[in-house]
């Protein structure tokens, strides 16, 4: 049984594929390669923490440990040595824009602003106590371009919401592999799609399981128990409800226009197969 929709969740899913453009067109990967990054991963690793400056491997790992540290490892430092954090900041920004450019439904102009302006309005509610990505996000300055400030305001919000559910995993008792399995015990996400994209070994994976399953979260077939099942909402209502600062700002008249300006947006971009669903992500078409 998934999580009820609360605002904040539906204000997630209404926006999240405006800011997942970075990882599945094709305009981010090829701009990182033109500034001497190799390959998909370091791209995004470099791109995703690049306004915390030259992070080293663990300290990405800590954020992002959703992904094998061997992943991260294989990605940074390294990264730096091709392009300092300053460039892959400024080439990651100019690629959101320029996808968002060509992907995006013809919109009327008044609309757009109105829903930048929202989700801007939004990030001013956002703390940032044990929420290093947010933070780091949340001082790069604002675009003068519409569809920048767009997929700003969209990533502040998403990575505010993204450390507050490491908050609500690590809290469970939970590792990021663990929560990767539990996710894909409720159904929502095939093992292969998301171990795949997560770069965890099978002898990781099974290892996982039978932690889960000795902690009888997981039965013997890898379905969820009773107590994983109840385990899981606990963990994505704690997400909500640490995604709540942003939508009590906006109150819920508010956070229902922006989902009204945002969702069409979003469901074209996932319509288009630009932001393909199911996704690793876990977010659904809006």
């Amino acid at each position: 049984m998934e999580p009820s929709p609360t605002l904040a969740r539906r204000l997630w899913e209404a926006v999240e594929p405006i800011h997942a453009v970075v990882y599945f067109a094709p305009e981010p990967a090829a701009a990182a390669r033109a500034i001497g990054l190799v390959g998909f991963w370091m791209g995004y690793f470099a791109g995703r923490v690049a306004p915390l400056g030259p992070l080293s491997a663990p300290a990405a790992n800590a954020l992002c440990f959703a992904f094998a540290p061997g992943r991260v490892a294989r990605a940074l430092p390294d990264a730096w040595a091709y392009a300092p954090p300053e460039k892959v900041l400024d080439t990651r920004m100019s690629a959101a824009r320029a996808t968002l450019e060509r992907a995006l439904p013809a919109t009327r102009r008044a609309d757009l602003e109105r829903l930048v302006e929202l989700l801007e309005r939004a990030v001013e509610g956002c703390g940032y106590e044990g929420r290093t990505l947010a933070a780091a996000w949340s001082t790069v300055p604002r675009p003068a371009e519409l569809l920048g400030r767009l997929w700003l305001a969209v990533t502040v919000l998403r990575e505010h919401r993204g450390d507050g559910h490491v908050i609500a995993v690590a809290h469970a008792g939970l590792t990021g592999l663990e929560a990767s399995l539990v996710h894909v015990a409720t159904g929502g996400v095939s093992r292969e799609l998301l171990q795949t994209s997560r770069g965890w070994s099978d002898a990781a994976w099974e290892r996982a399981r039978r932690r889960l399953t000795g902690r009888i979260l997981l039965d013997r077939d890898g379905r969820l128990t009773r107590a994983g099942g109840t385990l899981r909402r606990e963990v994505e209502h704690a997400t909500d409800r640490l995604a709540g600062d942003p939508v009590a700002l906006l109150g819920t008249t508010g956070v229902e226009e922006a989902i009204r300006l945002a969702a069409p947006l979003s469901r074209h971009l996932v319509d288009t197969g630009v932001v393909p669903v199911p996704n690793p992500i876990g977010v659904p078409r809006p």
